[in-house]
């Protein structure tokens, strides 16, 4: 059904098990369901709570990102769903001053300095530059991957040097683990090929989904999946904040390879090299863990 509606497996599965399951599952009942769901007012979490509200403007003078907020309030508050919000609440809360829940004064601490922001929508539907076929949107991706609870989600994109070369930049989200790829160029069946070489290293475990931005790097996404049974999702038009994990990594990784550095000369063994130092390095985010440490222990409990 997926294949021939054009949608990935999860969201048709989730469609049935909202509306019924196999056995009860009726069109014309769900479609009426869907329209209800639509019409009925939400107001989002922060605007429904104020000590919420509060501990996020705090962490937000603090130059905090919206990602980094909702990480600390899982972490600080496992327990207490109430101090739960997603990154995307908070920024919608900042940039939709309709709702007169963040003050938009809040707006200068982000590392973002923009004074608005894309809708989801808007990106999706009005803008039709380098389109991709067959692309899976974020929003379909698992919830696992969207939390961080379960290790094997990936984030992807190519760093970008002089005279047109190109390193393909990969980030597992729950571990924060990196591997680097060399690649000739940008072309999609070179990156491809590259990306495909690369997923037969992992175990199949830890590798069960990729997201991308809309880069046509990444056009031939379909044989990447069908040669490693690994789902593509891509990211809305110009939002890199989707792909939070990927953006900083490439920003640790122009400490080696600065803006107009030709990325051709070096050869795999230095890319594994630097990929090795920076899984070396304790992260405050997994409590001064290591990446290999935790990406080891993954590896171990899947064994």
């Amino acid at each position: 059904m997926a294949r021939l509606l054009g949608h990935s497996r999860s969201t048709v599965s989730r469609e049935i098990s909202r509306n019924g399951g196999y056995d009860r599952y009726r069109a014309a009942l769900a479609d009426e369901q869907a329209w209800v769901r639509a019409r009925r007012p939400k107001r989002c979490k922060l605007a429904n709570s104020p000590p919420l509200r509060r501990a996020v403007a705090r962490k937000l003078r603090l130059n905090w990102s919206p990602e980094q907020i909702a990480g600390w309030l899982k972490r600080a508050h496992p327990e207490d769903g109430f101090y739960h919000v997603s990154h995307e609440s908070i920024y919608r809360s900042l940039f939709v001053q309709t709702r007169g829940v963040l003050k938009k004064e809040l707006l200068r601490h982000l590392r973002s300095k923009r004074t608005i922001r894309r809708s989801q929508r808007a990106g999706l539907d009005g803008d039709r530059r380098g389109q991709i076929t067959d692309l899976v949107s974020i929003r379909e991706r698992p919830a696992a991957a969207e939390d961080r609870a379960v290790p094997g989600h990936w984030e992807g994109d190519l760093l970008s040097g002089s005279k047109n070369s190109y390193i393909a930049t990969l980030v597992e989200r729950h571990t924060r683990y990196v591997t680097l790829a060399k690649v000739a160029n940008k072309d999609t069946q070179t990156v491809v090929s590259a990306l495909i070489k690369q997923a037969k290293t992992l175990p199949n475990e830890l590798y069960k989904s990729l997201t991308w931005d809309r880069g046509k790097e990444l056009a031939d996404h379909r044989r990447f999946t069908l040669a490693t049974n690994i789902e593509v999702y891509f990211c809305d038009p110009q939002s890199p904040w989707q792909r939070g994990s990927n953006e900083n990594t490439n920003g640790l990784l122009r400490q080696y390879f600065p803006k107009g550095t030709d990325l051709s000369v070096y050869s795999q063994a230095h890319l594994n090299k630097v990929a090795r130092q920076l899984n070396e390095r304790p992260r405050e985010t997994l409590g001064f863990e290591t990446p290999v440490e935790r990406f080891n222990a993954c590896v171990a409990s899947t064994g």
